[in-house]
C-alpha cells in the first residue's frame, strides 16, 4: 500500500514537471476504465472514447495546478463521469431548442396548438429542473440516457435501492407538478397532451 502511495506521489511530481513518460503510464493504466465509465452514461463507444481523451488532455494541460488528493483513477473516473453528464445536459438543451423551434415553425397545425406545445414543454422543463439534484440526476440518466437502474447505481456509486427510491420520488413529484397536463382519472377532458413522464 505504501509502495502504491509512493509510486502515485512520484508520478504526480513527474507529471507536474512535464514528464510525458509519467503521463503515459497514467494514461495507459486508466484509459480503458475511463472509456467504460463514459460509455455507461452516453451509450456511444466513439463518444465515450472522445470524452475519455478530452479528460486526459485536460489533465495534462492543467498538470501544474492540479491538486489531487485521491488516487489518479478516482480523480479521473469522477472527471469523466462529470464530463459525460455535462454532455448529456447539453444534448438535452439542444433537443429542447429543436423541439421549441419545431413548435414555432409554420408547419404547426394551429397557433393554439403552438401555444399549448410551448406551454407543455415549459411545464415539463420546469418540473424536471425543480427536482432535487439527486432525483433529477437519476431521472435524467434513466429517461434521457436510457441507463438501467443497475447502471445508474454503478455510475453514481449508490445502491440500486437508492436509485429506485430517488426515481420514485422524481416520478411522484413530476406527476404532482404536471397534474394539470395529465388526463383526468374521472374521465373528464384532457388538458393538452399526456406528458412523456
Amino acid at each position: 500500500m505504501d509502495t502504491n502511495h509512493a509510486s502515485e506521489r512520484d508520478l504526480r511530481e513527474r507529471i507536474r514537471a512535464g514528464d510525458e513518460g509519467a503521463f503515459d503510464v497514467v494514461f495507459r493504466s486508466n484509459y480503458t476504465h475511463l472509456v467504460r465509465m463514459a460509455e455507461s452514461v452516453v451509450r456511444e463507444p466513439a463518444l465515450a472514447e472522445e470524452i475519455a481523451q478530452d479528460v486526459m488532455l485536460e489533465f495534462w494541460r492543467r498538470r501544474e495546478s492540479l491538486d489531487i488528493e485521491q488516487t489518479f483513477r478516482a480523480y479521473l473516473i469522477r472527471a469523466t463521469r462529470n464530463r459525460a453528464l455535462n454532455h448529456i445536459r447539453h444534448e438535452r438543451i439542444v433537443a429542447r431548442e429543436a423541439a421549441l423551434a419545431a413548435l414555432e415553425s409554420p408547419s404547426s397545425p394551429s397557433a393554439e396548438e403552438d401555444m399549448l406545445g410551448v406551454e407543455l414543454e415549459r411545464a415539463v422543463r420546469d418540473a424536471i429542473d425543480g427536482l432535487s439534484d439527486n432525483c433529477r440526476e437519476v431521472f435524467q440518466l434513466s429517461r434521457e440516457s436510457g441507463l438501467k437502474y443497475a447502471e445508474i447505481a454503478t455510475t453514481l456509486e449508490i445502491s440500486i435501492k437508492t436509485v429506485e427510491k430517488r426515481m420514485g420520488q422524481a416520478l411522484a413529484e413530476l406527476r404532482d407538478r404536471l397534474s394539470a397536463w395529465l388526463p383526468s382519472k374521472a374521465g373528464g377532458k384532457e388538458r393538452g397532451r399526456k406528458t412523456p413522464v
